[in-house]
């Protein structure tokens, strides 16, 4: 029998599957990982009915699916959730285990991590295998002004919440298999101090941002509210979306929405464009998965410039209504 692998746990988080890709992307960087460690990907499915699920994340990219379904699980509980996942870990004992920052994540990996006495980085926007085979875990600090890099030396697993967006999902492969192992719900179950008596859903909220191939993001330099709405009209010519910093935000220039930064969307457009934008680390550490980056500012040495591709040193608004005028011109012909 051959060593055991080093296993990289991903949580299943399907409640919102088709809107809400973050555990494919986990998948998709797993499964880069696992190549560097000489591992295996592994999800972590708890629920009620979840054959469709399994079966998307295996052609994903998972090797192995531990799998504990019941009806009891349709709902979620903090303390049966995390029971179930600390159980499994400490009799699996993963290298790893990531979980998406969604507002369920940044619940319950806590918990997790806690009941297992490990460490934890919230809400990274990177990860990496260093030389001796350590997750690093990058993640803003101190305001959004330093990217802080941790490994968990010691300690295992090593757990880390994600951003949506931050990764590209490997494509759909029907052919893949995976193994699947059931874990039946133990006898001994925790009572829940906490008791769901109804549930109704919000409205959905339509956001094309974080999947848009072009983005138009403006920034303080267009000067004021009037010219900064001139980027929502060079966007639909280009058939784009529309972000914003988040000076432009707090001056209700753009909704919050709008928001790309550490607070806000990470994107990773096929074309970028900059306008008035200087280009500060909890901006840019969130578009830096950008194809191709086209900055227009003043000031040739911001830091935005430094990271274009094109690099255009003029009035952000001039240059907007500038391609405004030459798109609405391309059309008439």
């Amino acid at each position: 029998m051959g060593e055991k692998k080093r296993a990289i746990w991903v949580f299943g988080d399907f409640r919102n599957y088709f809107q809400n890709r973050v555990t494919l992307q986990l998948i998709s960087k797993a499964r880069e990982m696992a190549g560097m460690i000489g591992g295996e990907v592994c999800v972590v499915v708890l629920g009620s009915q979840t054959a469709e699920y399994v079966s998307e994340y295996i052609a994903h990219g998972a090797d192995k699916i531990y799998l504990t379904e019941d009806p009891r699980l349709v709902e979620y509980s903090m303390e049966t959730y995390s029971f179930l996942m600390e159980r499994l870990a400490r009799r699996e004992k993963p290298e790893i285990i990531l979980v998406g920052a969604t507002s369920f994540g940044r619940e319950f990996a806590p918990h997790v991590a806690k009941r297992l006495g490990t460490g934890l980085t919230a809400d990274c926007i990177d990860l990496d295998i260093d030389e001796k085979g350590l997750l690093v875990q990058r993640a803003p600090s101190f305001g959004g002004k330093l990217i802080a890099e941790t490994v968990i030396p010691e300690r295992r697993p090593q757990m880390a919440t994600v951003r949506p967006g931050i990764f590209q999902e490997l494509p759909h492969d029907f052919s893949r298999t995976a193994e699947i192992v059931h874990v039946p719900m133990p006898d001994n179950m925790p009572s829940d101090r906490v008791h769901i008596i109804s549930r109704e859903p919000s409205p959905a909220k339509e956001d094309h941002l974080e999947q848009a191939k072009i983005v138009v993001c403006g920034g303080r330099g267009m000067g004021s509210k009037k010219k900064f709405s001139r980027l929502y009209e060079l966007a639909e010519l280009l058939g784009g979306e529309v972000g914003a910093t988040r000076p432009v935000v707090y001056l209700n220039w753009a909704n919050r929405e709008a928001l790309v930064g550490q607070a806000g969307k990470q994107i990773r457009p096929v074309i970028l464009f900059s306008f008035g934008i200087s280009g500060a680390i909890q901006h840019t550490a969130s578009i830096r998965k950008s194809c191709f980056i086209i900055a227009i500012n003043k000031n040739p040495k911001a830091p935005i410039m430094k990271m274009a591709d094109v690099a255009i040193v003029a009035d952000a608004g001039q240059i907007c209504n500038a391609l405004i005028n030459e798109l609405k011109q391309r059309i008439r012909r």
